[in-house]
C-alpha cells in the first residue's frame, strides 16, 4: 500500500510538471514538443498503472496431495534491478521498467542513453518530491566513452538481481553475455523491423493514415516504426500516390519547439548517414524516389520524410533497421507471399496490417511472427498491453498486468506436519 502511495504521488507530480518535462525531451532528443507531451503523458501512465498493480501481487494456495501438507506459493521482489534505457523514448522507457520494479519492492539503478540523460535526472527529482525513499531510485549518467564499461559493471555485478534492456539487438547480445556469468534474470526489448502490410481489400485512405502514424513519428525513430511497407499489386500504384501526398502535405521539417513541426532532427550525424546509405543502395538496384529522398537544409541531423518505391526484398532498407524517415514499398501478389516476406526477419517486434476481410484478419494476425499486431491501427502502444517481442527482439513483456512479474521471484512453501 505505501509503495503505491508513493508511486501514485510520483505519476502526480509528472503531470503537474508535464510541460516541463517535455521541453526536457525535446530540448536533449529533438522530437516536437506535441509528440514530447504525449510521451511524458504515457509515461506517468505507468506510474499510475503500476501504482495500482502493486496491491495485486497475489500468491496461491495449491491442493496438496498428501493430507498433512500446505502449499502455498509467494511471490517475492527480485532485488537490484539495473535499468538501462535508449534516447528515442527517454522518460516513457524509464517508467515502464521502473514502475513494475518499484511496485513489485524492487530498487533500481538507471543508467539512461548518454545521449538524453536529463529526462532520468528530472524523474529522479520528482521521485525524490514524491517520497520515494533515498537510495530506491538511482541514476547513473555515464559518457559514450564510458557505456560499455558502466554496462558491465551492472551486468557482472554480483549485487544486481536483475537486467532490463531497451535498445538495439546487438547491444542486448553483449548484455545477455555478460548477464550469463552470474544467471541474472534479465528481459530485453531490442530492435525491430516491422512490416506493414496493405492488402487489397483494406480502406486505401485508413491505411495511408496508418502509414504516416507508424511511419514518422519521432522522425522514424522508434522501435515499432514501419520498415518495410509491402502493398497488394491491385491497390498498389492508389496507395502510393495517396502515400506521397500526405507525406508532402502533412509533415513538416523543422525546430521542436515550432508548433507546425512534425519531423525533428535525427538523434545524431550518424543516423542521417543511415538513413543516406540505404537509400543510395536501394538506386542503385532500381529503386525509385518518390519524395523526398536528401538533408534538409535546416542542418546537417535534418531529413526530408523520404518514400521509395520498386524496392525488392534484396535491398538494405529491407533488410535492416533504418531508424529514420524512410519509408521503402515492395509490391506483392499473393496473402502467402506477404507473409513470407514479413516473416524472413530474424526479428519480430510489431508487424502491422490493412484488411476489411475478417477471415484474412483471422489468419494474418496469427501467422505473423511479432511479440504485437496491429490490424487496421498505426499506433499499439498503451500501458493496458504488454509489449515485447519473438525471436531476436527480446524476451519479456512490459506493460500489462505480465510486467509486474519481471521483478517478481515465484517461491514454493510447502508446509508440513500438520
Amino acid at each position: 500500500q505505501e509503495r503505491s502511495a508513493r508511486l501514485r504521488r510520483w505519476y502526480e507530480l509528472m503531470m503537474e510538471n508535464k510541460e516541463e518535462l517535455a521541453r526536457i525531451i525535446t530540448a536533449e532528443n529533438g522530437k516536437p514538443l506535441k509528440e514530447a507531451q504525449g510521451e511524458i503523458v504515457y509515461s506517468a501512465s505507468f506510474l499510475e498503472w503500476f501504482a495500482e498493480e502493486a496491491r495485486r501481487i497475489y500468491g496461491d494456495v495449491i491442493p496438496s496431495s498428501a493430507k498433512d501438507r500446505r502449499v502455498l506459493v509467494l511471490k517475492q521482489p527480485v532485488g537490484v534491478a539495473a535499468i538501462i534505457t535508449p534516447w528515442n523514448f527517454p522518460s516513457a522507457m524509464i517508467t515502464r521498467k521502473v514502475g513494475a520494479a518499484l511496485a513489485a519492492g524492487c530498487t533500481v539503478v538507471v543508467k539512461p542513453a548518454e545521449d538524453t540523460p536529463l529526462s532520468a535526472l528530472a524523474l529522479g527529482e520528482l521521485a525524490n518530491q514524491a517520497g520515494i525513499p533515498a537510495g530506491v531510485y538511482n541514476v547513473v549518467p555515464c559518457s559514450r566513452q564510458q557505456t560499455a564499461a558502466v554496462g558491465e559493471v551492472l551486468c557482472t555485478d554480483p549485487l544486481v538481481s536483475k537486467i532490463s534492456f531497451t535498445g538495439s539487438t546487438a547491444t542486448g547480445k553483449i548484455l545477455l553475455k555478460h548477464a550469463a556469468g552470474t544467471v541474472k534474470r534479465v528481459s530485453m526489448e531490442l530492435g525491430g523491423h516491422a512490416p506493414f502490410i496493405v492488402f487489397d481489400s483494406a480502406n486505401v485512405d485508413q491505411a495511408v493514415a496508418g502509414a504516416l502514424a507508424s511511419k514518422y513519428r519521432n522522425s522514424g525513430q522508434t522501435c515499432v516504426c514501419t520498415n518495410r511497407f509491402l502493398v497488394q499489386k491491385g491497390i498498389h500504384d492508389e496507395f502510393v500516390e495517396k502515400f506521397a501526398k500526405a507525406i508532402e502535405k502533412e509533415l513538416h521539417v523543422g525546430n521542436g519547439f515550432d508548433a507546425k513541426t512534425t519531423q525533428g532532427p535525427l538523434i545524431n550525424e550518424k543516423a542521417v548517414e543511415k538513413v543516406e546509405k540505404h537509400i543510395k543502395d536501394a538506386v542503385s538496384q532500381g529503386a525509385s524516389i518518390m519524395t523526398g529522398g536528401k538533408r534538409h537544409s535546416l542542418g546537417k541531423n535534418f531529413f526530408e520524410p523520404t518514400l521509395l518505391t520498386n524496392v525488392t526484398t534484396k535491398m538494405l532498407c529491407t533488410q535492416e533497421e533504418t531508424f529514420g524517415p524512410l519509408a521503402p514499398v515492395i509490391r506483392f501478389e499473393t496473402e502467402a507471399e506477404a507473409v513470407a516476406i514479413a516473416n524472413a526477419a530474424n526479428v519480430g517486434l510489431a508487424g502491422y496490417f490493412y484488411s476489411q476481410d475478417p477471415a484474412q484478419i483471422w489468419r494474418v494476425a496469427e501467422q505473423l511472427e511479432v511479440g504485437m499486431v496491429g490490424v487496421n491501427e498505426g499506433i499499439i502502444s498503451s500501458v493496458e498491453c504488454p509489449f515485447g517481442g519473438v525471436k531476436e527482439s527480446g524476451l519479456g513483456r512490459e506493460g500489462s498486468k505480465y510486467g509486474i512479474d519481471e521483478y517478481l521471484e515465484i517461491k514454493y512453501v510447502c508446509l508440513g506436519g500438520l
